[in-house]
C-alpha cells in the first residue's frame, strides 16, 4: 500500500523542464562558478569562452537566459548584446551582464546597451542564484529557489 501511495504521489508531481542557459565567460574559474550555480538550480548549460559564435548559438539553441561577461576576446559583451537584441530570433532572450566593471557609470552604460540585468564580480553565489531565479521565474522548479526566498 505504501508503495502504491509513493507511486501515486510521484505521478502527481509536476515535471519541470530544465531551463537552458548560455554562459559566455573567458575565465575558467568564473565559468566553473557559474556552472556550479546553474547546476544547483537545475539548469542545463552551454559554455563559451569567447563571443565569436554567441549569436549563432543563441539563434540555434534559443536559451532561456544568457549570462555574458563584458570584457571578452574578440567582440565585447556590449557588441554581442547589440546583435542579440537586434536579431528577431534572439531579441526576447534575457541577457545578464556578469562583469568586473563595477562603477555606477559602467553599470548604467551596460544596462543602456541592452542588458536586462547586471551583476558585478566578485559576487556571492547566493546573489547570482537570486538574480537567475528572478529572471527565469516560473521556468525553474520552485524547489530550487525556495531557500533563496526565505
Amino acid at each position: 500500500m505504501d508503495l502504491a501511495r509513493s507511486f501515486i504521489s510521484e505521478e502527481k508531481k509536476p515535471n519541470y523542464p530544465q531551463p537552458l542557459v548560455l554562459a559566455v565567460e573567458d575565465n575558467d574559474d568564473n565559468l566553473m562558478l557559474i556552472s556550479y550555480t546553474l547546476e544547483s538550480l537545475g539548469c542545463k548549460l552551454i559554455c563559451q569562452t569567447d563571443s565569436s559564435s554567441t549569436l549563432l548559438i543563441a539563434k540555434e539553441y534559443q536559451p532561456d537566459l544568457i549570462l555574458m561577461d563584458i570584457l571578452l576576446p574578440g567582440l565585447s559583451g556590449i557588441d554581442v548584446v547589440h546583435y542579440l537584441k537586434n536579431e528577431p530570433l534572439t531579441c526576447k532572450i534575457p541577457v545578464i551582464a556578469v562583469t568586473a566593471l563595477a562603477s555606477p557609470e559602467e553599470r548604467e552604460r551596460i544596462l543602456m546597451a541592452g542588458f536586462d540585468d547586471y551583476i558585478s564580480k566578485p559576487y556571492m553565489i547566493e546573489d547570482l542564484e537570486a538574480l537567475i531565479c528572478k529572471v527565469l521565474g516560473k521556468k525553474l522548479n520552485p524547489e530550487f529557489c525556495f531557500d533563496l526566498q526565505q
